[in-house]
């Protein structure tokens, strides 16, 4: 090794021993005769100084960024001794320098705001310099966790193909021409899921992965085209068997982010409630804040806008109440927060203040006395209730969205704190209105009560076995039980309007499959990118990923996507289009 300790790991252990650090030379700070230099590496930063008139000279020809290696005795700081870093209790007092790379300026200064554009493009940089290196620590630490559990479990690490058949997985597929047949392509995975199912039918029974997918989706803070999955499977399993499993790995990671208490099961909610009571699939759990049904109170109401919603089964009258702080929502603050909720398509947004004990809305003169004493009794003293009237989806999307807004505004959760909730029993199949067709709401392999079907002769209100497992509020991972018996397969198909020429075409080897013995098997997938967010409270996903995608997909450090020569083209039998211009 070039070195014999790290920047990080000097201590008052190591006096008068000579030692050789390596790294990139972060401030050079001149006393008298005395030229001090900080190297940094990954692992932390060492002060060294240099008294030798030779050497200062040498150094002082060095700049910010090079890469140095430096030999000296370590040395104690005594009264100079800091806690700013681990190793502020030693220097280290040079005998030798050499450069072993030298750095061009740096093309931003990293101690001040830079824009994400800037910092996108020399991303590299940014790593050395800033937090992200010490999330993408995190993640390797976790991602170790993740595979020493498993390991324990008795599952087994295989790897799944990165070059497939394309098959409708609810996203658009990333495709990959062939060379060899002209006109045919690959799709990358949106998920292993097809061949995780073929591994427990190959007797595997526990298998896991850590791996690479891809869906050509539109983008946002905690979405990225490629992402990290940590794909689980296992064999003659139900769902109290993988959720304890998922339960117990999560439980042993979160205990080295929090001081709280992780011992009790995780709690669990149908995706009904979730919905109805948090406007959400995903819940943060750290506040409260529910929405309330207010339908019986409107059902007779003179308000017809309201009486309407009450009293149609699509639409709904709920609201939310925000404690102890009617007096500062004025009517511009409230009018912002209005503008928030039309973004959700509601209509509009009504209050009701109660301040004093007294009970009063701009709403008041078309509400019958009844109607304003019942609401009062739901709202506190210094309190505002919001409401939506709309139909069910749009109401319950905008309060749960205005939900969030407050309780982040207002700071009613605990941020070092993890609430972690099971969501079950999500619907089986949702209507395509544009359509008229039902598709699977998470994929066609999941298992739900098909006697419940026909016995009402309708996929609609049909649970499936599927859950989500949600972390403050981000969906970190789902997963379901899958079906294993090829009949039932094949009835699914049938009920999506899927031909079996159609099921033949797009998953016919895992039919097959399914016709030699398929065990009961369930799995459940996680977000890596989205779990290390959650776990170090950050915002953007892109934060926690080495190289990430801006918004519009492209890697401003690399200039990817970007054109190909004309003979790579021709090799895969493939033409552009001319790009229409405007006459």
């Amino acid at each position: 090794m070039l070195r014999t300790h790290t920047c990080g790991e000097l201590s008052l252990a190591d006096i008068e021993k000579e030692v050789t650090i390596c790294g990139w030379i972060t401030q050079k700070r001149e006393l008298g005769p005395i030229l001090f230099l900080v190297i940094s590496d990954r692992y932390g930063i060492t002060q060294a100084m240099i008294e030798n008139p030779d050497l200062v000279e040498k150094a002082k020809r060095f700049s910010l960024e090079d890469v140095v290696s430096l030999t000296g005795i370590v040395l104690d700081r005594k009264e100079n001794r800091t806690q700013k870093y681990s190793t502020g209790d030693i220097e280290v007092n040079t005998s030798k320098i050499n450069l072993l790379s030298a750095s061009k300026p740096m093309p931003y200064d990293h101690k001040k705001d830079a824009s994400d554009i800037v910092k996108l493009k020399y991303r590299y940089l940014d790593i050395r310099k800033s937090e992200i290196r010490n999330n993408l620590i995190t993640r390797a630490k976790v991602a170790g966790m993740i595979r020493s559990f498993l390991d324990s479990k008795d599952f087994l690490d295989i790897e799944t193909p990165i070059l497939n058949k394309s098959t409708p997985e609810g996203a658009r597929d990333f495709l990959v021409p062939s060379r060899i047949s002209k006109g045919s392509f690959y799709a990358l995975p949106q998920s292993p899921q097809i061949f995780k199912q073929l591994l427990m039918i190959s007797g595997m029974d526990r298998y896991y992965q850590i791996v690479k997918c891809f869906r050509d989706e539109d983008l946002r803070a905690d979405r990225q085209p490629e992402f990290t999955q940590v794909d689980i499977e296992m064999s003659f399993a139900e769902e109290a068997d993988i959720m304890g499993i998922t339960e117990e790995m999560l439980k042993n990671i979160l205990s080295h982010f929090t001081d709280k208490d992780l011992s009790e099961p995780f709690p669990r909610i149908s995706y009904k409630d979730a919905m109805e009571r948090f406007g959400s699939d995903a819940p943060d759990m750290r506040y409260g804040l529910e929405l309330i049904s207010l339908d019986d109170i409107f059902k007779s109401s003179e308000f017809k806008a309201f009486e309407g919603a009450a009293n149609d089964p699509k639409k709904t009258v709920k609201g939310i109440v925000l404690e102890g702080k009617a007096e500062i929502f004025s009517r511009n603050k409230i009018k912002k927060l209005e503008k928030d909720v039309q973004g959700n398509r509601a209509k509009g947004l009504a209050f009701v203040k109660k301040v004093g004990g007294i009970v009063e809305s701009p709403l008041s003169k078309f509400f019958s006395e009844e109607e304003m004493t019942k609401l009062g009794e739901l709202i506190p003293d210094n309190s505002i209730m919001f409401i939506v009237a709309d139909s069910m989806s749009i109401t319950l999307t905008a309060l749960g969205n205005l939900r969030k807004k407050l309780a982040a505004e207002f700071e009613l959760y605990d941020k070092l704190a993890f609430a972690p909730i099971w969501v079950t029993d999500f619907p089986a199949f949702e209507l395509d209105e544009d359509s008229g067709k039902w598709n699977a709401v998470h994929h066609p392999f999941t298992d739900f009560n098909l006697e419940k079907v026909v016995k009402s002769g309708s996929l609609e209100n049909i649970d499936s076995r599927a859950y989500d497992i949600v972390l403050n509020g981000h969906e970190i991972g789902g997963g379901s039980i899958r079906i294993h018996d090829i009949n039932k397969q094949r009835k699914v198909f049938s009920l999506l309007g899927i031909s079996d020429e159609e099921a033949t075409d797009k998953f016919g080897f895992l039919l097959e499959a399914l016709e030699f013995g398929a065990p009961p098997h369930c799995g459940v997938a996680l977000g890596l990118d989205r779990l290390i967010m959650v776990l170090l409270g950050i915002e953007a996903i892109r934060d926690v990923i080495a190289f990430p995608k801006t918004s519009s997909a492209t890697c401003l450090m690399s200039k990817a996507p970007s054109a190909v020569r004309e003979i790579q083209l021709e090799e895969l039998g493939i033409k552009l289009m001319e790009k229409e211009t405007d006459a």
